[in-house]
């Protein structure tokens, strides 16, 4: 590490300090840390909105006991006679799915393997905050670190390459499989410039959701190419609105969301932020059709759409305001809790609509792989300068493991990492009109495999993504510029992005 990658991530652990102390507003510090190389691509951090945990429902958690063989119970507890009483340090992102996995590690993990494990679950930018000052100091505080996929390449030399750990028999968790874990991940996730850096964790995606008995009434199939989609968002909404409007979208402007929204219209049409040798390609004419197309979309939603994030999205949805959308997976699994939702046993799931072009990624750079089912991922990585790789490998294979992945799936709602999380009896079990429901665990898995897109790995651009893109594009929806005229501005500023990067 050179005295300037040190400075800057000193510089960026202050900053986050006193982002949380009130000091600094949040596009501020985004844009700080952007500067310095650490930008951002979570969801929930980006947005500002909501809380991270989902609320409860009353859907019962798998039984462990049921899952764990013997074989990972006996090595558990053989290997643990050589690291009891060690003490193991992780930070993540405060998730559904990591509050799902520290709750079964607090009731099974200790016990068996007599490993003390802080576990610090925590807000990116505190998360960001710790890992900064960890591996700038090579201090080893830490063991595991939750890492946003736009941080890979960042601390790619700080981690530990699990393939490396893979090759030692005498700490292999049984049945841990590793090419169980979808490789899309592994590539676009937890992977920089072909090497390989954490173990994935956190995969949200978009699909497209729908009213089964609004088409039906109305006589109408699922779109599968993307002028069904739009004459289906017309016809429903010719048909029902004001009391549902076609479709929604999360157009809030200035918001990350408005961003996310864009990226899948874009990719849609054959669009990419960036074209070959590192030039945008935003305003093209394959651009210009995604972003006319988006549009033409907006004539076929309520109006709060204009104040909507992806939250608000979802919600209208639950509430039965709206025919079909297409978004993060986040909230299918409410859609069948009477609790929260007014559409139990309405809502089907279903792959987005087929691509009218596709733009391949060697013709994109920075790493951007266009694809309708826009993604955000995070993996763990374990610190190369742990002082106990060994025990923290140990832990990192049975949090990252087939079955507690499968828990983590099936109590928090989250995207499986796995195959097998999306093939098991459980989860097939648990395809049903009820809280927590899978029925939707097929096409996300078709998703991740066929339809993934991923935004940029361009150093600075949390800036674009959060600042200029979607100020511009808040101009576009709110009519105050043309459709060219925004990707005219866009590109220049990503042009500019790119000089300074």
């Amino acid at each position: 590490m050179n005295d300037l990658d040190y400075q800057q991530r000193l510089a960026v652990a202050k900053a986050a300090k006193r982002f949380r102390q009130g000091r600094m507003k949040r596009r501020d510090f985004i844009r700080f840390a952007s500067l310095a190389g650490f930008g951002f691509s979570s969801a929930r951090f980006l947005s500002g909105c909501g809380p991270s945990s989902r609320p409860k429902t009353s859907a019962p958690a798998p039984n462990l006991e049921e899952l764990l063989t013997e074989d990972q119970q006996l090595f558990l507890r053989e290997v643990g006679k050589t690291f009891r009483g060690t003490k193991l340090r992780i930070v993540t992102e405060d998730t559904p799915a990591c509050q799902a996995i520290w709750k079964v590690t607090q009731e099974r993990f200790f016990p068996l393997m007599g490993i003390e494990i802080e576990w610090e679950r925590l807000p990116l930018d505190r998360v960001l905050s710790r890992v900064t000052q960890d591996t700038a100091r090579q201090a080893g505080t830490h063991d595991i670190f939750y890492i946003d996929q736009a941080w890979i390449g960042r601390f790619i030399n700080d981690s530990v390459n699990p393939q490396s750990l893979l090759e030692n028999a005498d700490f292999a968790y049984p049945g841990y499989k590793f090419d169980d874990i979808l490789q899309p991940l592994l590539d676009n996730v937890a992977s920089y410039q072909g090497q390989l850096g954490g173990i994935p964790i956190d995969i949200p995606i978009f699909i497209m959701m729908y009213r089964r008995d609004i088409l039906d009434e109305l006589g109408l199939g699922v779109p599968t190419t993307m002028a069904e989609y739009l004459q289906v968002a017309k016809s429903i909404h010719q048909a029902k609105f004001p009391e549902v409007a076609g479709t929604c979208g999360q157009w809030q402007p200035g918001s990350y969301a408005l961003n996310c929204d864009m990226t899948a219209w874009l990719w849609a049409f054959g669009g990419s932020i960036f074209g070959k040798d590192n030039q945008p390609a935003i305003n093209d004419e394959n651009a210009i059709a995604g972003l006319e197309y988006m549009m033409e979309l907006g004539q076929y939603m309520p109006p709060e759409a204009i104040i909507s994030d992806w939250e608000g999205q979802g919600h209208a949805f639950m509430q039965g305001k709206v025919g079909m959308y297409i978004s993060w997976t986040s909230y299918f699994s409410m859609f069948d809790d009477p609790a929260h939702s007014k559409i139990v046993g309405l809502a089907e799931a279903a792959p987005c609509p087929q691509e009218a072009a596709l733009r391949a990624p060697g013709d994109c750079s920075f790493g951007e792989v266009p694809g309708i089912s826009h993604q955000g991922g995070s993996c763990l990585m374990l610190s190369r300068h742990s002082k106990n790789i060994d025990a923290a490998w140990i832990f990192l294979q049975w949090i990252t493991s087939p079955e507690i992945s499968l828990l983590a799936s099936l109590e928090s709602g989250s995207s499986g990492i796995r195959r097998s999380t999306y093939e098991h009896p459980l989860t097939q079990q648990q395809a049903v009109v009820a809280p927590n429901t899978t029925r939707h665990m097929d096409v996300v898995l078709d998703s991740i495999l066929n339809r993934m897109g991923t935004e940029p790995h361009l150093p600075n651009w949390v800036q674009l993504a959060t600042g200029d893109f979607p100020t511009e594009l808040g101009k576009m929806v709110t009519q105050q510029q043309s459709v060219k005229a925004t990707a005219d501005r866009i590109a220049t500023l990503t042009q500019q992005a790119i000089q300074t990067s």
